[in-house]
């Protein structure tokens, strides 16, 4: 089992940057792929990006170049920051973990946050 649970998200003028945190717990984290996704209302969740246990990443084209995935295995945490936000960047984002390797799928993934809002104001 692994717990996780998302931090940082909060309002922001489009434009600027934010960080969002995933702090895990449980099985050794760093044998863990981390995948972020978002979700706006009424719309599915989709994928933004993921991280696997050897540090290779992989991005949806919608935020190439302006999303960077990261983790600290010494810490137990992975990271998500994210700059020149846009209003429809606006969405609840969770990160996700799995034993297997990385995926573009929620179904990739057995273990999710409870996820953290982002509001991007125009």
């Amino acid at each position: 089992q692994v717990q996780l649970v998302e931090s940082g998200g909060r309002l922001v003028q489009a434009g600027e940057s934010l960080r969002l945190s995933c702090a895990a717990s449980g099985r050794t984290f760093s044998n863990y792929a981390i995948g972020w996704f978002r979700q706006a209302p009424g719309k599915e969740r989709d994928f933004l990006a993921y991280i696997n246990w050897s540090g290779v990443t992989g991005y949806s084209d919608s935020v190439k170049g302006r999303f960077t995935v990261s983790r600290d295995n010494a810490r137990n945490m992975g990271y998500l920051q994210m700059s020149t936000l846009k209003p429809e960047d606006t969405a609840v984002y969770y990160c996700a973990a799995d034993f297997r390797d990385a995926g573009v799928l929620p179904g990739d993934y057995a273990y999710w946050g409870q996820g953290t809002q982002v509001t991007v104001s125009s």
